[in-house]
C-alpha cells in the first residue's frame, strides 16, 4: 500500500495539487470567507484526478499486481494526505489567531467567520463531502469527473454560506468565539466535524470499492 501511495504522489499527482495546499494560508485573511481555502485545496485534488484520467492512470493501476480495491485505497490515501497536510497548516494558523492574534483589531472587527475550532470542524466537513461526493462517486465509472465535482461545488458553497451566517442567528453567537472562549462548545463542534469527516470518508470508500469491482475497464 505504501508503494501505491508513492506512485500516486510521484506519478499521478500534479505539482499544482501540492501548491494548492498553500491556500490554507487564507486562514489569516481578515474580511474573507476563510473556508474557501479548504475548497481550493479540493480543486487542486480535482486537477490531479483529471490528469490521471487523461493519462489512463486507472487502467495502468488496475494492471498492476494489486486488487482493484487497492487502486481505490491508493486514491483515497493520496486524497487524505493532501487534505491532512492542508488541515495541519490551517490548524496551526488557527491556533496563532486564537492566541497571539486573538485581540488583533483587524480580526475583532471582522464580520465574517472567525478562525476557531468551529472553523476547523467545518473544514473537515467540506473535506468529507469532497470524499463522498467526488472521490467516492468517481469510482462508479472510473472516468466521469465533471458532474460529481459540480455537485460538490454547489453543496460546498451552501455549507460555507451556512457556516458564515450561523453566528448571526440569535442564540448561536458563541460559534464565532474568539480565542478559547466557550471552549466546551468549540471542542464539541470540532469533534462533530471529525465524526462527519470519518463517517463520510469511510462509508464512501466502502461504496467506492464495491462500485469499482463492477467497472469494466
Amino acid at each position: 500500500m505504501r508503494a501505491l501511495l508513492r506512485k500516486e504522489m510521484r506519478l499521478s499527482a500534479l505539482a499544482l495539487t501540492y501548491l494548492f495546499i498553500a491556500f490554507a494560508f487564507m486562514t489569516l485573511i481578515p474580511g474573507y470567507p476563510i473556508l474557501c481555502g479548504a475548497f481550493f485545496m479540493t480543486l487542486g485534488l480535482f486537477q490531479s484526478f483529471q490528469n490521471a484520467r487523461e493519462a489512463n492512470d486507472i487502467v495502468y493501476s488496475a494492471l498492476l499486481p494489486v486488487a482493484k480495491k487497492d487502486v481505490v485505497k491508493g486514491k483515497y490515501l493520496f486524497t487524505l494526505f493532501i487534505e491532512m497536510a492542508g488541515f495541519t497548516v490551517m490548524a496551526i494558523l488557527t491556533l496563532v489567531r486564537m492566541t497571539a492574534l486573538a485581540d488583533a483589531p483587524v480580526y475583532r472587527q471582522n464580520a465574517l467567520m472567525n478562525a476557531n475550532l468551529f472553523f476547523l470542524g467545518m473544514v473537515l466537513v467540506l473535506f468529507g463531502l469532497f470524499n463522498a461526493l467526488f472521490v467516492g462517486r468517481f469510482f462508479k465509472t472510473a472516468y466521469k469527473l465533471g458532474k460529481n465535482y459540480v455537485i460538490y461545488i454547489i453543496l460546498a458553497f451552501l455549507v460555507i454560506a451556512m457556516a458564515e451566517a450561523v453566528h448571526y442567528i440569535p442564540g448561536f453567537e458563541d460559534v464565532n468565539a474568539f480565542g478559547f472562549a466557550h471552549a466546551g462548545l468549540q471542542i464539541a463542534l470540532l469533534l462533530s466535524g471529525v465524526i462527519c469527516f470519518v463517517a463520510l470518508t469511510f462509508v464512501s470508500f466502502k461504496k467506492a470499492c464495491r462500485a469499482f469491482e463492477n467497472v469494466d475497464l
